[in-house]
Formats: structure tokens, sequence, C-alpha cells
């Protein structure tokens, strides 16, 4: 085999069945589902198939690549993205020859920036892989100059949270993209091209259990009849999925959907036939528009000065509401302290310094019909209400 006649690309949506089945027949560990951002790739010589190759959403832990980027713990959930894991590698049985392995990972790398971008729409800066020492000892990722950095603590992720029993430690292995790879994943603020979607943290298991207690006493809005889930359940649930970058009704009804039983156990979730069940979107919905503003604004103010982030500065923001006027005809503009480092909103102020020139004095104020916002220090939590495009 000539190995400059090596193609590797993407597999077409008509191909990926029969990716699965030789994966499946083949590799030691079977198929493996598309997690996350995935690219399945097909290296081919002259179009016949010769090797298999994934790369998918990162590990969400792994000790010694976060003690080598250096990432903190907000960092790390908020960056995961540009981390991707090369899950499976398989050299079909017919083409077992010198030198292909580490060739179809040089062509991966040189390739993977641009088809990520092109189907993410970011860069990547690390891949990492993990090595069964049982198995093998990773020649091919050394010939490839990857590096490796250590082994996992031999903890398997489960549907429940990781196993209490201790599995074979893999080997770790790790190849940047950019020469600044760990300064970038760990530095304070992240270049606008390698951010995805809206700023996002990570929930510690005792902050999840403590939101339900900054909001049991609010005073619950809905009628006892029918009333399945209590108050501070459906605002902390609420709180938690906006703190992780969700927005909308159903973004947070789908991360409250997707919490695991450890999870809903630690926001106090009901227990209903066997197992704990989260609220619906439209129960969601119906708390977050009837709850009192203000009670709201307190419990969230005092939940932020507990386990609010801190920034080393801050920006002072101002915006002008559009149709948003008070009782008295003026103009209702918002100021707000963002963080420099995380870009989250600290706390917000609403200003009326002057009367709007489209009210005269006979015309009845009108009601803002934009979503009020209750600020933490971590992300800008809104009570969510029918916006009106300005």
């Amino acid at each position: 085999m000539k190995l400059y006649q090596i193609i590797v690309r993407p597999v077409h949506r008509a191909e990926e069945s029969q990716y699965q089945e030789l994966m499946q027949s083949y590799h030691y560990l079977g198929a493996l589902p598309k997690i996350g951002n995935t690219i399945w790739y097909v290296a081919t010589n002259n179009d016949e198939w010769v090797a298999l190759i994934s790369y998918s959403a990162a590990a969400l832990k792994c000790g010694v690549r976060d003690h080598w980027i250096g990432w903190g713990f907000r960092h790390q959930y908020d960056r995961l993205h540009l981390v991707a894991n090369n899950s499976r590698f398989l050299i079909l049985p017919q083409h077992h020859h010198m030198n292909l392995a580490s060739k179809i990972l040089s062509l991966c790398k040189r390739r993977i920036q641009d088809d990520w971008v092109n189907r993410f729409g970011y860069p990547l800066l690390l891949m990492e892989t993990f090595v069964d020492p049982s198995r093998f000892i990773g020649t091919i990722y050394q010939a490839a100059n990857w590096e490796m950095i250590g082994r996992t603590k031999g903890y398997r992720r489960t549907r429940n949270g990781y196993s209490n029993n201790k599995h074979i430690p893999k080997l770790v292995f790790i190849q940047s993209l950019q020469s600044n790879t760990r300064t970038l994943l760990s530095t304070h603020s992240l270049p606008n091209l390698y951010k995805s979607g809206g700023s996002r943290m990570k929930l510690t298991a005792e902050q999840m259990r403590s939101l339900p207690e900054f909001f049991r006493e609010i005073k619950d809005p809905r009628r006892a009849q029918g009333k399945r889930h209590s108050i501070h359940v459906v605002l902390a649930i609420a709180a938690g999925a906006i703190l992780c970058g969700m927005r909308g009704y159903k973004a947070i009804s789908d991360w409250s959907k997707a919490l695991s039983p450890r999870m809903r156990e630690r926001f106090g979730c009901r227990f209903q036939k066997g197992k704990r069940i989260v609220p619906s979107e439209s129960t969601i919905r119906d708390v977050l528009i009837r709850v009192e503003p203000v009670e709201l604004d307190q419990a969230l103010q005092q939940w932020n000065a507990k386990y609010g982030a801190i920034d080393q500065s801050l920006a002072i923001d101002g915006k002008t509401m559009c149709n948003a006027i008070d009782e008295t005809g003026r103009q209702t503009h918002i100021m707000s302290a963002v963080g420099h480092q995380s870009s989250q909103c600290y706390t917000q102020k609403k200003l009326a310094l002057f009367q709007s020139k489209d009210v005269t004095k006979k015309s009845k104020p009108t009601k803002s019909k934009l979503p009020f916002h209750y600020s933490t220090a971590s992300t800008s939590v809104e009570k969510p209400l029918p916006p009106m495009p300005c």
C-alpha cells in the first residue's frame, strides 16, 4: 500500500449505517452513537475503505487533562466544546500496514479544524483520547506526535454519575492544534472566535442543593388545586438552567428533562412511581410569569452574594428599552454592571431620566412588553415574558 494515496474524508449520511456495522463488527468496544458534536471519518485507498475514526465531544471530567490545561472549574465547562475526543479508531482487518495508523491520524489533524468550523461554527484547540493499557500502549499516537500526560482514575461515567468500582485506568493522550492551546483554554477572557452560544457555568452539587432553599420564602401565586411541583423547586430548576446557558422556556424544560436522577434529587424534585419527575414546560412558564418580581430578585441577589463568581473588573453598560414607558410617561432605561472576565451581568437598575418624544401629556402610559431581568454574578437571569421585537 502506498501511503500517499490514502485519503481521509467525513462519512456521508448514506454511509453511516455501513460505518456503524463495521465498527460494531470489528472494534472491541463496538459501535458508538454520536455524542454531542461528532464527525465520523473514513480513510480510503482507491475508494476502498481501510480505516474508520470518530471524533466526539470531550470527556466531562479528566483530572490529568484538566491539570495539564490549568483551567478553572467554570472555564472547564464553558470551554469543553473546544476539545474533541478521538472516541474510536479502527483499522479494518485486511489493511494492517506499517505506518498506516499514524498517517491517518496526521491526515485527520490537517483537516479537522476546517471540518469542525464548517459543521459547528468554531475551531478546536485540543484533541484527546484514552487508551486501555491492557490491550495497547499507544504506539500509534506517539508516532503521530500525541503526548501522553498520565492516567485516568479508573472510574467510568454511568447514567447516574460515575461508577463506584474502579476499572483499569486508561492512558491519556492529547494533541494540541495550536501552539497557544493551553493559554487560550485557561485565559480569563476567551476570544470571540472560540465562543459558542451564550455564557455558561457548571453548577456544583452544593449549588444545586442551595438554590431551592433561597426560593422557599417566595409566595406561590398558583391555585392549590392541581399543583404538583413546589414553587421553590420550579424556580430552582429554572434558575439553574439559565445559569448553565439555557434561554427560553423550551430550552429550560429540555435542560430539566436531561437531569440525572441524582441531580433531580439535589433540586428536590417530586418522587413519583419510583422516580423523580421534573416540572413540565407549561408549569415552568406559568410560575415564571406569575411569580412576584421583587421577591424573585431578592432571592437571586442573596444566592449571588453567597455563590456568585468574582470578576477582576466590571464594565457599565446602558440600554434603552423599546416601547417601555413608565407611569409618568418617561422612557425606561436599564443600566447593567457586567463582569469583564465572565461577560456576565452582576446587577441591573431601571432608570427613567427623560420624557419620551413619542409620548404626549394626554397619552396613557404603556407597560413594557419586554422581559425584566434579574441578575446574578454568573449570568443574567430573565423573568421571561413574551418579547416584543424592537
